[in-house]
C-alpha cells in the first residue's frame, strides 16, 4: 500500500480514510489515479453507508469497480452477515488495489459471462457455504470475517495463518491460473506444471486423500503450506498468494520508511526475496513478538519454494509490463 497526503494539510493519509483526521476535509481513492484525495464535487461508490467504501464514482448512484465485482451478498434482514460483508468488501478493496498496481487484468462478468471475474460474498447463517472459485467466481464464506471463527478453524487445521485478505489472494490465485496458465494457449502451461505437477491429477481424489491422511512427511521441503500439498492447482494458489502478501508488504514498508523502497516492477521475484523480504520479514516477526504476537510471517521458505515463488513472480510480472504497454498503446 502507497502513503498518501492531504493536499489541503498534508497529513498522512490511509487507504480506509473518508475523511482527514488532520483538517476534516473529505477523502476518497480514486481508482484512475491510484490515490486517496480531497473529495471536491466527486461522489463516492453507493455502497459508502452498507460496506464503508470510499471509493469515487463518475456519477451519483453508481458502484466503484471493486464493489461492482461482488455479484451476491446478504440480504438486507440479515444485520450479522452484513457486518460481515462490509470486512469482506474491505479485504477485497485492498485486493483489487494490489492487483491494480501489479497491472494484473480484471476482466469482469459483463465483458466475459462465462470466465469473468466475480465474487459470491456468502452467508453461511441459513446453508453451509464453502470457499473456493469455479469458472472466475469466487466464493466467501463470510463466516471467515469473524475473528473467533477464522481463529478456531486456525487451530484446528493446523494453519499459520488465516486471515480473510488471505483468502481472496488464494482465489484469486485460482483465477489467475485459469486465464494465464491452464490456457492451452499459454506459454506458462508447461513450465508451471514441470514445477508444479500434474494439475490434470483427480482433484477429488486429492482433496479426500488431504483430508485422510494429511500432509505427507517432509512437506516443509517443497512446499509453502500444507494445504499446498493436497493438489497442483492449490500449491499454485498459495503460492500466488505469497507473491502477493509479499508485494504489498514490501510496497507498504518502503512507503513508510520501514524497508528499501523498490520497484517491484522492474526487480524480479527472486531477488525481491533475498534482498529485501527476507530481512524484513525476520525483522517484522520480532516486532511482533516483541509485542506477544505470533509471528507477522510464520512460514520457512525452502529452495524448492522459493524457485516456485519466483515462476509465479515471473508470471505476474511479465502480465503486468505487457498490460501496461497495452494500455500504453491504446489496447484493452
Amino acid at each position: 500500500m502507497r502513503s498518501f497526503r492531504c493536499t489541503v494539510c498534508s497529513s498522512t493519509l490511509y487507504f480506509e480514510n473518508s475523511v482527514c483526521l488532520g483538517c476534516g476535509s473529505p477523502v476518497g481513492f480514486s481508482r484512475a489515479e491510484r490515490r486517496v484525495r480531497v473529495l471536491g464535487d466527486d461522489a463516492v461508490c453507493v455502497n459508502a453507508r452498507l460496506n464503508g467504501c470510499t471509493w469515487i464514482v463518475e456519477a451519483p448512484g453508481e458502484q466503484c469497480g471493486s464493489c461492482a465485482l461482488t455479484r451476491t451478498r446478504p440480504d438486507d434482514d440479515n444485520a450479522v452477515g452484513l457486518g460481515r460483508y462490509a470486512l469482506a468488501e474491505q479485504a477485497k478493496r485492498r485486493l483489487v488495489f494490489e492487483l491494480d498496481e501489479l497491472g494484473l487484468p480484471i476482466v469482469t462478468r459483463e465483458q466475459d459471462p462465462d470466465r469473468g471475474l466475480a465474487f459470491d460474498l456468502l452467508s453461511s447463517r441459513d446453508t453451509p457455504v464453502t470457499t473456493g472459485h469455479a469458472d472466475g467466481v469466487v466464493t466467501i464464506d463470510l463466516a471467515e470475517s469473524d475473528d473467533a471463527y477464522r481463529e478456531r478453524l486456525r487451530i484446528e487445521l493446523d494453519e499459520p495463518y488465516r486471515t480473510m485478505l488471505g483468502h481472496l489472494r488464494h482465489e484469486i490465485g485460482h483465477y489467475y491460473e485459469m486465464v494465464l496458465v491452464l490456457d492451452e494457449h499459454s506459454s506458462w502451461r508447461g513450465r508451471v506444471r514441470d514445477l508444479f505437477g500434474d494439475d490434470t491429477a483427480s482433484y477429488a481424489e486429492a482433496l479426500d486423500r488431504h483430508y485422510a491422511e494429511g500432509a505427507p512427511q517432509g512437506w516443509q521441503d517443497a512446499y509453502v503450506s500444507q494445504y499446498a500439498t493436497m493438489h497442483p492447482y492449490e500449491d499454485f494458489a498459495e503460492c500466488f498468494a505469497h507473491v502477493l502478501h509479499v508485494h504489498d508488504t514490501v510496497q507498504t514498508a518502503g512507503a513508510f520508511g520501514l524497508a528499501v523502497s523498490v520497484d517491484a516492477a522492474t526487480l524480479d521475484f527472486a531477488s525481491l526475496i533475498s534482498a529485501v523480504w527476507l530481512p524484513l520479514s525476520y525483522a517484522l516477526n520480532q516486532v511482533n513478538r516483541s509485542m506477544g504476537q505470533q509471528d507477522l510471517y510464520p512460514f520457512v521458505l525452502a529452495p524448492t519454494v522459493l524457485d516456485k515463488l519466483a515462476l509465479v513472480g515471473e508470471i505476474v510480472a511479465a502480465t503486468g509490463s505487457a498490460s501496461r504497454v497495452g494500455r500504453l498503446r491504446g489496447t484493452p
